[in-house]
């Protein structure tokens, strides 16, 4: 056996990586740091980017009709609240079982703080292939502004 810089193995390394992985298994919040205070455990994902002229927010929600989709911004806080309905089925829907169900289906809600230059009256919304997307215009006063600088 040869030595190395690095410290020796503890016997019970293996032991701690296999607890904490059977540990995490059994976690609900699947996606830590991406919930709000009111968020549900089977909630829509987020993305959210930034330009110069506003902040833009799109929602996955696949399934989900306009209708069932509800969007408040309150006091810098965005909110987008819905619900997911179980697809109808005919007339023979007790001979169906499910072989394996990851789809999610109920009432869902997602916040998003929003930095205060956002403008809560320049919000729109649009759903479009089971994507919602959102567009929060900036106030005038809170763009950037580009100063030219002139040579001599």
């Amino acid at each position: 056996m040869y030595r190395t810089n690095k410290r020796e193995a503890w016997p019970f390394d293996e032991l701690e990586r296999l607890r904490t992985e059977i540990n995490d298994l059994f976690d609900d919040d699947l996606f830590p740091g991406t919930k709000g205070l009111f968020d549900r455990s089977m909630s829509p994902r987020l993305d959210v980017v930034e330009t110069d002229d506003a902040l833009m927010v799109a929602c996955d929600l696949p399934g989900v009709a306009a209708d069932d989709i509800e969007l408040d911004v309150v006091n810098n806080v965005l909110t987008i609240r819905g619900e997911k309905r179980v697809p109808a089925r005919d007339e023979k829907a007790e001979d169906i079982k499910n072989y394996r169900r990851e789809s999610w289906y109920g009432s869902f809600q997602r916040t998003l703080a929003l930095p205060d230059s956002v403008d809560p009256d320049k919000v729109s919304a649009e759903l479009r292939n089971g994507v919602l997307s959102i567009h929060l215009a900036k106030r005038e006063e809170r763009k950037p502004k580009r100063i030219g600088i002139k040579v001599k």
